[in-house]
């Protein structure tokens, strides 16, 4: 067990159809055969990491420039920004007692527009990246092609990065800090165990899991945002394995409830 910490960094809200999130939320009928769909409020956040051997920043959330010509039209309709002015990140580092040159190494879960949107702040600087290899090579697939994921922005992380590519589906390159490759949202889609002295292990599913629908009653990701479902289905059964073996807390993606209770950080 390691003796760090985990700052959770609030990085705003996306507004969204839940079907987007949960595969078959809202479902025609004969006698209602145009139903109202749930149309709700999730958040983003970033985690800062204070580990003995570095500060991390895991993920960096939405680019504030996403309503002012950043995000295309049609995924600001789909996963609508609305706050996200105010939510520099600078600013919300700032508020958690962080500067941008306080980040030693910044980790990607993946590289879709909500989690890379603030790679910006470290074109051209020495800071480590870490990013898997297979997200890597699907993330420019998808925006130089006319194929894979809608849900890439090339100017989110087409920089002058000092990337640290992860090859293998488990990594250890911190003490007690384990990353773990969770394929099904995307290729290269990988979560975080976190070991902690003090508080036992969390696991941060990232986009794995998005609510808590999807990991306790195995209902996938919904409206076209899973790469593949057979691998989604083993990677939740990874995940399920990981919580089994080490007791651990499972952290979700996008959990409006679960966020209200994890913005104390660990421990």
């Amino acid at each position: 067990m390691v003796d760090a910490t985990i700052d959770v960094i609030h990085r705003g809200g996306l507004e969204c159809d839940l079907n987007y999130l949960i595969e078959g939320n809202t479902l025609g009928s004969h006698d209602e055969p145009n139903p109202d769909t749930d149309y709700v409020e999730i958040p983003v956040f970033n985690l800062v990491i204070d580990h003995p051997e570095g500060t991390i920043l895991w993920d960096t959330g939405n680019h504030e420039d996403a309503l002012d010509g950043h995000w295309p039209e049609g995924l600001k309709q789909a996963f609508y920004p609305h706050d996200v002015r105010e939510h520099d990140l600078r600013d919300d580092l700032a508020d958690a007692g962080y500067d941008i040159d306080d980040i030693d190494y910044v980790f990607q879960t993946h590289l879709h527009l909500d989690h890379a949107g603030g790679l910006h702040h470290f074109d051209g600087t020495d800071t480590p990246v870490f990013v898997h290899e297979e997200e890597l090579k699907f993330a420019y697939y998808s925006t130089k092609t006319d194929e894979g994921s809608g849900a890439y922005i090339l100017g989110d992380f087409d920089h002058d990065l000092n990337w640290r590519v992860l090859h293998r589906d488990r990594e250890t390159h911190f003490e007690d800090v384990e990353f773990v490759r969770l394929p099904g949202h995307t290729p290269g889609l990988t979560g975080t165990v976190f070991h902690l002295d003090g508080a036992g292990t969390v696991a941060f599913a990232g986009d794995e899991i998005y609510q808590t629908e999807n990991y306790e009653n195995g209902t996938p990701l919904g409206a076209g945002l899973l790469w593949s479902h057979r691998h989604w289905f083993d990677s939740l059964q990874k995940l399920k394995e990981i919580e089994r073996e080490h007791d651990a807390e499972v952290v979700y993606g996008h959990d409006p409830e679960q966020f209200e209770e994890i913005q104390e950080g660990w421990p």
